[in-house]
């Protein structure tokens, strides 16, 4: 009986399912994802699934990652190798992805999945048609009243790599958070604005114009959720749940979503449940 009551035992605990927390950083889009993927698993997993979403930023959220606190976070690759790996730039998605997957297993236990399909990289926005790379940007006879994020002010792929173009300053530049800088750049307070491919505005303004990177200065920025193995193990159903997601939220995707939030001011769980039904994952 002794014998036959610890096979139980052992078996109760090793079909018990570990509680699963997903987390975000604190932009609209991620949030927006984390609300996603949250609702997604729920649907296919059946039961509760844990949020942490607008944690802050890369640094916060990956630390909260391998303290355990969340298990699954949306990151771009470029990200993780200029934040977490602290390693020079790469402009090909795939040496990206290969670089950031293969020491995201050694250093972390965290299995990076397949891209979700957007390239979150950093978009210069500007309204002059006339120009349609950041090299032209460096011909303009009157200097730019640029804007930044703390976030692009602070990183070590942000600023101080888009100095690598000699772009004219007409003011020093301006450092505030994502709303108020898109309400300057409306109102022609600034022209020359550093947001994300991603955002909601770009989505309603067809006549701003986001420049190339023709130097390729910055690195490639593909979402991948980042999950720890020990979840995956845990229960088997969670990666076939996840993988299912993959490719199927693109640039414009992303900016319709991060619209509705950002512009329409719906809340990101209405916005995510509305993406599942439309995108047949419900």
């Amino acid at each position: 009986m002794a014998v036959v009551a610890g096979v139980l035992l052992v078996s109760g605990c090793g079909d018990s399912k570990k509680p699963i927390v997903v987390g975000s950083k604190s932009t609209t889009a991620q949030v927006v994802l984390g609300e996603i993927v949250a609702q997604h698993l729920e649907n296919r997993l059946g039961r509760k699934i844990g949020r942490s979403l607008s944690l802050g930023n890369t640094p916060l959220v990956y630390q909260a990652l391998t303290n355990g606190e969340i298990g699954v976070y949306p990151e771009e690759t470029g990200t993780v190798q200029a934040l977490i790996l602290k390693e020079s730039r790469s402009s090909d998605a795939a040496t990206t992805l290969e670089r950031v997957r293969n020491e995201m297993r050694r250093i972390a236990q965290v299995v990076v999945l397949d891209p979700l399909g957007d390239d979150d990289s950093w978009a210069v926005i500007v309204r002059n048609e006339k120009i349609q790379t950041l090299s032209d940007a460096e011909q303009s006879k009157t200097g730019w009243k640029l804007g930044i994020t703390r976030d692009f002010n602070q990183r070590e792929d942000g600023l101080s790599t888009l100095n690598q173009y000699r772009l004219p300053m007409g003011a020093p530049p301006r450092v505030s958070d994502p709303g108020s800088l898109y309400a300057a750049f409306e109102s022609g307070a600034l022209t020359m604005l550093v947001g994300n491919r991603t955002d909601g505005p770009l989505a309603r303004h067809s006549e701003w114009k986001v420049l190339r990177d023709d130097k390729k200065v910055f690195p490639v920025y593909q979402t991948c959720l980042m999950v720890r193995v020990d979840l995956l193990l845990n229960d088997l159903k969670l990666q076939p749940a996840l993988a299912e997601l993959s490719g199927r939220i693109t640039n414009d995707v992303l900016r319709k979503l991060d619209a509705e939030v950002d512009v329409d001011h719906r809340q990101p769980a209405e916005v995510a449940a509305e993406f599942l039904a439309q995108a047949g994952l419900k």
